[in-house]
């Protein structure tokens, strides 16, 4: 590892921070991928994810894990919960806030591959999966399945 401080340039990590009030406002930050010669797979899991039904205003629940395989950029944790929980108040379908997720998350770390599950907890008795991926996986990188059961109480 080189002595070069690829971490310098973060602004949220180790800080006060606050959510911002839109998905569109929130910053994401990267990190420069100091193993971007080996591919291998990264994985996120948010199990608390929350937004709001548009036309109602109800609070919507999901579970969502997003895999993705860096190329030159890693994202940031912590940039990643404050982008997520800027969803909080946001009022979308769960369609919408899972395939939105995905492509900022491609727009800024610009992986070689990345999916996202959005395992929905149900909203009149009817659990909504929303799948999404972007990219081709490299060869050779072991994939894992994302594991989660068929709604009985997700979690």
């Amino acid at each position: 590892m080189s002595q070069e401080n690829i971490y310098q340039d973060l602004q949220q990590l180790g800080g006060k921070t606050h959510l911002a009030d839109d998905p569109k406002k929130a910053i994401i930050e990267t990190v420069r991928n100091p193993q971007a010669e080996v591919d291998y797979m990264v994985r996120f899991v948010s199990p608390e994810f929350t937004s709001l039904c548009p036309i109602t205003g109800q609070p919507d629940f999901a579970h969502l894990v997003i895999d993705y395989v860096p190329a030159d950029h890693l994202l940031e944790s912590k940039s990643l919960k404050l982008f997520l929980g800027s969803f909080r108040n946001h009022g979308a379908f769960h369609e919408d806030c899972t395939v939105s997720i995905a492509r900022r998350l491609i727009t800024e770390i610009k992986p070689k591959w990345l999916r996202i599950g959005g395992y929905w907890y149900p909203r009149g008795g009817i659990p909504i999966d929303v799948f999404f991926a972007h990219g081709e996986i490299p060869k050779g990188v072991w994939i894992p399945e994302q594991d989660v059961p068929a709604y009985r109480g997700r979690g």
